[in-house]
């Protein structure tokens, strides 16, 4: 009993002090277009997870949002950032470089990531330095086996080999669902909100 007291004790000490960062700001970006879909519900249970250990997280449903296709125009270059194209991807990426956590979600498509998240991920072009020193963690979801995400786990890698910073810190996979909700009944689920709850 003493010793637990004293364990608590010099938590709240050593992260008044500034030694430890027990609040990450958690950003989650689910790309999928079926709200309630698989890779969805894997966002949400990290959620959970990542809530209940005290993080600040938030997530943002990808198809929700008006996020059009990079120009390639590099109007943004000579805008010191500014995008050419006025969406709401201004209010995104200003919240992925806040974040001191990204969470990239996916369905497979076509052993890829799907339209919406790599339209996101493009249009990050504009201020892309700025997205630095990341904790990633990456969910993705699949009809096939488990070498079905492969593919898809590499295109969140390839924009993470991007940032300055970036450190890899889990993933989750999410294989063998189609029909929505399937997940359910997977490892995966427990998987998210242990690796959200312990970030």
């Amino acid at each position: 009993m003493i010793f637990a007291i004293f364990a608590q004790k010099l938590l709240e000490v050593t992260k008044n002090k500034g030694y430890i960062n027990m609040n990450k700001k958690v950003l989650i970006l689910s790309g999928s277009p079926r709200i309630g879909g698989n890779s969805d519900i894997l966002c949400d249970e990290f959620m959970r997870g990542a809530t209940e250990s005290g993080n600040i997280v938030e997530k943002i449903n990808v198809s929700r949002k008006k996020i059009g296709y990079c120009n390639g125009c590099y109007y943004c270059q000579s805008h010191n950032g500014e995008c050419a194209i006025k969406d709401d991807m201004t209010e995104v990426l200003q919240k992925m470089i806040d974040a001191d956590v990204l969470v990239l979600a996916s369905p497979v498509y076509f052993y890829s990531i799907d339209a919406q998240l790599k339209a996101l991920i493009d249009r990050t072009v504009a201020r892309w330095t700025e997205v630095k020193n990341k904790e990633f963690y990456y969910i993705a979801t699949c009809a096939d086996g488990i070498e079905g995400l492969d593919r898809t786990i590499e295109c969140f890698r390839g924009y993470a080999d991007c940032v300055n910073g970036a450190k890899e810190c889990g993933i989750i996979y999410g294989h063998s669902v189609y029909q929505k909700g399937e997940i359910k009944d997977k490892p995966a689920m427990k998987e998210a909100f242990e690796m959200g709850k312990n970030i």
